[in-house]
């Protein structure tokens, strides 16, 4: 039943919704069906954007802060216990 890998879901709009899509549809030259899935493709595309943009404000925080201590790399664990257990750690 299902070509191309597509499956069939039912989602319910409003009615504003509805005659709004109609409307682009017809304007685009495309079926609702093709519509929505852009639609939901744009909106899952920006996910990855988002992760990407997270990384890189990761890198440039990296050696934006000193410790004052040698051997984090090393007992990176021991640290991150002693910070939960006096309270550093907790929201």
């Amino acid at each position: 039943m299902y070509h191309d890998g597509m499956h069939r879901i039912q989602v319910q709009l409003t009615a504003r919704q509805e005659k709004a899509l109609r409307e682009l549809a017809r304007l685009r030259g495309l079926s609702i069906s093709a519509l929505i899935r852009d639609g939901i493709d744009h909106v899952l595309e920006p996910s990855a954007r988002e992760r990407a943009a997270a990384l890189e404000r990761a890198r440039k925080v990296i050696g934006s802060f000193e410790s004052g201590l040698t051997d984090v790399s090393k007992r990176h664990d021991a640290y991150l216990v002693d910070a939960y257990r006096n309270g550093e750690g907790a929201d």
